[in-house]
């Protein structure tokens, strides 16, 4: 029985990492959007936190876009004293309102 517990538990913190990773990538295109109508990376921080919490922003420009890289630890704590951190990236067409 404890072995199934392990394994329910393993499963559930499995979607909900899932589940981060899709708000991150969210997060990401929303933030792109907002540095590539050139809102500044303290507003494209301030969106990508309302979405997903504590996370750090990079961003770059490649040709006419602009990216937005998203790094954050893993939401479920024993993924996250593990060491698993997740990242999400998005790129926009750089001044598109």
């Amino acid at each position: 029985m404890p072995a199934v517990m392990l394994v329910l538990a393993a499963c559930l913190g499995a979607v909900q990492v899932a589940g981060q990773h899709v708000r991150m990538t969210d997060a990401a295109a929303s933030a792109a959007r907002s540095l590539a109508r050139g809102d500044g990376v303290d507003a494209a921080t301030a969106i990508a936190r309302q979405s997903v919490g504590s996370v750090t922003l990079g961003s770059d420009h490649q040709g006419q876009f602009v990216c937005a890289r998203l790094n954050a630890p893993s939401a479920f704590l024993p993924f996250a004293a593990a060491g698993l951190r997740l990242e999400a990236s998005s790129c926009a067409l750089a001044g598109v309102p």
